[in-house]
């Protein structure tokens, strides 16, 4: 991989992990406003939008061949299969209720 692709990559996965802590943080810090204001409804609901999309890659964004027929690799693919569906819909349904 040339240089600038090696760089590229680890800055964005540097900036991907502090928006995923962010996020987090969010939630343990602001979980009444989230729930309780317009303005948190509309953030969760651009969470939960964010976490079915990240859902949707977990079964289309990668090949099978990955995971498929290898035990740890298939357990892992399911854990956070739910975890994603957890999140997503736990996200969705503060937006809607």
């Amino acid at each position: 991989m040339s240089l600038v692709n090696r760089q590229m990559m680890t800055v964005h996965t540097f900036f991907i992990a502090l928006t995923v802590f962010l996020m987090g943080i969010l939630c343990l810090t602001s979980s009444g406003e989230l729930i309780y204001t317009e303005l948190g409804k509309k953030v969760s609901l651009g969470l939960g939008l964010f976490w079915a999309v990240r859902l949707y890659f977990q079964f289309f964004g990668y090949s099978g061949e990955l995971w498929k027929g290898k035990r740890f690799e298939t357990t892992v693919h399911v854990l956070f299969s739910f975890l994603w569906l957890y999140v997503s819909a736990s996200f969705l349904l503060v937006y809607l209720g």
